[in-house]
């Protein structure tokens, strides 16, 4: 993990000038997951403080500090909050989404893993916030270890008051639920992950309703990313003024890269919004030794790729949005010229095809004629006209199924066309893959080529 507080770069710039650790500042010190710890950095101040305010004057803070959900879309945090109705008589609900499962994405988990008070303290202030007395935490069934800390945490606040009954004498009470999901990527969109919380078959519901109006067992519901919640608890105790003096404007404030592939020095990099790839590479070393970016994902494998024309692309919604991308998870994955681009999407593409939940048509069999036209051309036995056909089968998917699953499968169709696209005529004039994989190191076992390996 990553996070360069105190070395030094190549060019002798001090790495605070660029990076700015909060959620991350001391993830390198020993027992960094205790309450002890925490408290010694400042934990659970930023909730004393929430609890002098009234939920509103919190919401309406949160709002104006300008956090936005860093779970993908970016949508405003403190907006989506104000939307849950008040009054209505019905119980309030939390939702962390820890379910991370995002190919290149690796940030809610370590998070969690090093530092989980700060998402507690993060979810007691929301709870205050929009008046729920009982929040729950998805997450991945696989990381049993992360599981078995997060409880260890969740035991720990209970016992110090800052869960249970009448929390820090402010009359809140709060109960909190650590589930954990059974590994299926679908669930990571928001209402599938809520039908899996019901205890249903995990697959996307219709909106509306909104999880807002009708969310957990029909009830107002806010679903928030893990590093959103957990960021809330800084901006109260250090002040919005703070938060918003990092990053640009309209999004502001410090996130975690998850910086990944064929690089030097892999890790998370938390840093304000705003800051490019090429600044990242030049703190963490760049790529391998002997080697050149070739093309990257700026949010997971579900983000049209850039390449190394898009090194100086300000790294935050509104600048890779105007690039032509998403920021999405800020999963950072970097591939160097012996990577074969068409294998790469091959491997996306399968990924897409096996969690497809199979509820809508256009993406369930969709992916399925995207892999096989994929899987022809790889090997040399596709026809030049199958790229128009992906096009196609891609553009038949995208803004057309049922979940952004869908969306999230076209992007590397459509954007390895858009760069790569004589690539793709290599392999079909050249009848087979022009690049020799023994000389690269993404893929570890290539026996695995058509197994459905997760990038």
């Amino acid at each position: 993990m990553m996070t360069l507080a105190t070395e030094i770069d190549q060019n002798g710039t001090s790495p605070e000038k660029l990076l700015a650790p909060v959620l991350s500042a001391f993830w390198d010190q020993p027992e960094s997951w205790t309450l002890d710890t925490y408290r010694r950095h400042e934990g659970y101040e930023g909730l004393r403080k929430a609890l002098t305010m009234s939920p509103d004057d919190l919401i309406a803070y949160v709002k104006d500090s300008g956090l936005r959900g860093r779970g993908g879309a970016g949508f405003p945090t403190g907006m989506k909050w104000q939307f849950i109705p008040q009054g209505d008589g019905k119980p309030h609900y939390l939702v962390v989404n820890a379910d991370e499962s995002e190919p290149g994405t690796c940030k809610d988990i370590p998070l969690l893993f090093a530092n989980p008070h700060s998402l507690i303290e993060g979810i007691v202030i929301a709870c205050y916030a929009i008046r729920s007395s009982h929040a729950f935490i998805y997450l991945r069934g696989e990381v049993v270890p992360v599981l078995r800390r997060l409880h260890e945490a969740v035991r720990e606040a209970y016992e110090a008051g800052y869960l249970g009954t009448n929390i820090l004498g402010s009359g809140l009470d709060l109960e909190l639920t650590v589930h954990a999901g059974a590994g299926a990527y679908i669930c990571g969109e928001e209402t599938a992950l809520l039908d899996s919380l019901e205890g249903r078959r995990g697959q996307p519901r219709l909106r509306p309703p909104f999880p807002a109006v009708a969310g957990l067992y029909a009830c107002p519901t806010v679903v928030n990313n893990v590093e959103s919640i957990a960021s809330v608890p800084a901006i109260l105790n250090k002040g919005k003024d703070w938060f918003k003096s990092m990053g640009s404007e309209k999004s502001p404030g410090f996130t975690l890269y998850s910086l990944s592939g064929h690089v030097a020095g892999p890790g998370q990099y938390e840093a304000p919004l705003g800051i490019t790839l090429r600044q990242l590479l030049d703190m963490s070393g760049g790529m391998r030794p002997g080697h050149r970016l070739k093309f990257w994902t700026p949010g997971g494998s579900s983000t049209p790729m850039f390449t190394d024309e898009h090194l100086d692309v300000p790294l935050d919604y509104e600048g890779v949005g105007a690039a032509g991308s998403m920021l999405g998870t800020k999963a950072l994955q970097c591939f160097d010229e012996t990577t074969c681009v068409v294998r790469a999407v091959t491997r996306w593409t399968e990924f897409y095809a096996h969690e497809s939940c199979g509820k809508c048509t256009p993406c369930r069999e969709g992916t399925y004629w995207l892999v096989q036209l994929l899987r022809d051309i790889e090997a040399g036995k596709g026809q030049l006209s199958d790229l128009d056909k992906l096009n196609d089968i891609a553009d038949n998917i995208n803004g057309k199924s049922f979940c952004a699953l869908g969306d999230g499968a076209a992007s590397p169709i459509f954007s390895s066309l858009k760069y790569f696209r004589e690539e793709y005529e290599q392999h079909i004039t050249g009848k087979g893959c022009p690049f020799d994989p023994a000389k690269s190191t993404l893929w570890a076992d290539d026996k695995n080529a058509h197994q459905g390996v997760n990038a």
